[in-house]
């Protein structure tokens, strides 16, 4: 949720910090703030409000080349200036930036307290910077592996000392963290975002491993000081695919981006003339994934309803029953997990909190897990037993859209290849996968119409309550639909199963009340088409997303935005855009930041 960056090298460090800062602003935050080694001394700023507001405060002639920088997403504590980060110790020579939420952090402060330690702000973070500073005796390093050994919670922290020029110290738990390895200098932050002006060869810090940076190394140990050799990796994502290229928003170029990005997910996986998945990342769990008897998705908001979809194929292609679980909920539960359970952990930034304590419950019990993430070198990637990442490109946007479909593609890609290995034909497959293979095609041919989703959105756009109706694969995509236009323009929306319009929230709709129906071709057309007239006779205005060639809807609704045909499974990957097109131009005439909506963030890594 909330961003780090810090620098050690040789550069001025102020411009990296604020460059790296607006990185890192599609994270979500409410205030920000950073601290400069500056001649002994830590120079700090720090404010409530956006990042511009923070530039006006900056002495733009600080010279110093190490120094920590934040943005903050309000938990304990209310976004003011008193609450920013950088947070200090006693003395204001230790200054400390942190994600994550500490659990004991009201008996350390009673503690320190005790100590005749006086607090500055409500934050649980000073918490930390006060104990760091409590324990230091001109190592730094040692103060901070001291004091997160007394720590409950979750983290990831950058510090650095005014007594320690050179040095910025970090470590994680829950939390992300990545290094970024330069030419005598570096970087880490929260995000690869923030390091890729910089370098491209990064250390993704594992839970419970810390580091210590110096112009010229990075040292990796555990908390217990026990050395780590770390892996250097290659980011995957150049510093142009994170640019704007043009477009208003990241939201919109994302949502252009989704036939290319389809296509690059789905490159080199799958061979229609014969029917065969390949999918590398499930080699080694093969065998074990075949003998499956029960299969459980997991994931929150945009993820969960990918694994909705998800559940649908499952069942239908391979014939193993399935389930859906938010995640926050799993981890909570006494859930059944038999022997022959496989639990699959669905993320884009890999990072989600809840995700990974559910994908943990999940291997304590003894499932196969299996992780289905965008970030490579994510947490759930690395924690998982195998997995099958997206390739769709860094999403910026904090509404997921293209990490969105590329899910949905890929839980299609495992159920085919899991449906050939117990019952589904060479020929169904070969089918299957040829119409996916059109997909990318087909969603171009949609973004070249985007215009009438526009259109919708102009019409309606100040109405407060809307519904999103869909049967079978298309009732995810009601809800994806709803959760697109809640979070980015702020209107109430709500997704449903068709039929259960009439189980109480038919008695919400009035006279030109939005109602969106996916109607496409299939199992259950005509009946949609009865709970379409069930709208109409109340009054309601009626929003379709249908077939192509349907020429009967456009009697009886007001507006009609046609996908191309495919078959019934993979139409959400088709009906989906559409409707966050219309969530973007309702958000743009709305007058709301699309890319950074209120009080949301792109990675949830707090409860």
């Amino acid at each position: 949720m909330c961003g780090i960056i810090g620098y050690v090298g040789d550069r001025t460090a102020l411009p990296i910090l604020i460059e790296g800062l607006k990185r890192l602003e599609y994270r979500g935050y409410d205030s920000a703030g950073l601290a400069v080694q500056e001649n002994g001394k830590l120079a700090i700023t720090k404010s409530a409000g956006r990042i511009s507001v923070l530039e006006q405060k900056l002495n733009p002639d600080l010279a110093g080349t190490t120094g920590i920088a934040h943005t903050r997403w309000a938990t304990h504590g209310a976004p003011t200036d008193a609450n920013a980060h950088p947070h200090t110790d006693a003395t204001g020579h230790i200054a400390l930036v942190h994600n994550g939420i500490i659990e004991n952090y009201l008996a350390i402060r009673t503690y320190l307290k005790q100590q005749g330690i006086t607090f500055h702000s409500e934050t649980d973070t000073e918490v930390l910077a006060q104990l760091i500073g409590h324990f230091y005796d001109g190592n730094l390093e040692q103060a901070v592996r001291q004091a997160l050994h007394d720590l409950s919670g979750t983290y990831g922290i950058a510090v650095v000392s005014a007594d320690e020029p050179g040095v910025v110290v970090a470590a994680r738990r829950g939390s992300p963290l990545i290094v970024g390895i330069g030419r005598g200098e570096h970087v880490v932050a929260s995000d690869a975002s923030a390091i890729l002006a910089h370098t491209s060869q990064v250390i993704y810090l594992r839970d419970g491993e810390m580091v210590t940076l110096t112009r010229d190394r990075a040292r990796v140990t555990t908390l217990e000081a026990i050395p780590v050799a770390p892996e250097v990796q290659e980011v995957e994502w150049s510093l142009e695919q994170i640019e704007l290229d043009g477009y208003e928003h990241y939201m919109l170029k994302e949502i252009f981006e989704q036939p290319t990005a389809l296509e690059n997910c789905l490159r080199g996986r799958m061979d229609p003339r014969n029917g065969i998945v390949h999918l590398g990342g499930l080699v080694d769990c093969s065998r074990e994934l075949t003998r499956t008897k029960h299969i459980i998705l997991t994931a929150c908001g945009t993820a969960w309803h990918s694994a909705l979809v998800g559940e649908y194929l499952f069942e239908e292609l391979a014939r193993v029953p399935t389930e859906t679980e938010y995640a926050s909920e799993f981890r909570y539960r006494n859930p059944v997990v038999d022997e022959g359970t496989t639990v699959i952990a669905i993320s884009q930034s890999g990072e989600t909190l809840d995700t990974l304590a559910a994908l943990s419950e999940a291997k304590q019990r003894g499932a196969l897990v299996l992780g289905v993430v965008n970030v490579v070198g994510s947490a759930v990637a690395r924690e998982t037993d195998a997995g099958v990442y997206l390739h769709v490109g860094p999403e910026i946007g904090v509404a997921s859209t293209k990490a969105f479909t590329g899910q949905v593609a890929v839980l299609a890609l495992i159920a085919c290849y899991l449906g050939r290995r117990k019952h589904m034909s060479a020929a169904a497959a070969s089918e299957f996968l040829a119409a996916l293979a059109r997909i990318p095609k087909q969603m171009e041919q949609i973004l070249d119409r985007a215009d009438q989703a526009r259109a919708v959105a102009q019409q309606y756009a100040q109405r407060e309550n809307w519904l999103y109706l869909g049967r079978g694969y298309n009732y995810p995509v009601a809800l994806e639909g709803a959760l697109k236009l809640k979070e980015i323009s702020y209107i109430h929306a709500e997704g449903l199963p068709a039929a259960e319009m009439k189980h109480g929230p038919i008695a919400l709709i009035n006279k030109g009340m939005p109602v969106v129906f996916i109607a496409t071709s299939g199992s259950q057309y005509d009946k949609i088409m009865n709970n379409i007239e069930e709208v109409r006779s109340r009054g309601g205005s009626v929003i379709a997303v249908a077939t192509e060639g349907d020429r009967d809807i456009a009697r009886c609704a007001e507006h009609v935005l046609y996908v191309p045909d495919t078959l019934e499974p993979l139409q959400p990957l088709l009906t989906s855009i559409p409707l966050q097109l219309i969530a973007y131009h309702a958000a743009v005439l709305r007058n709301c930041n699309v890319d950074k909506p209120r009080n949301l963030a792109k990675s949830v890594t707090v409860e």
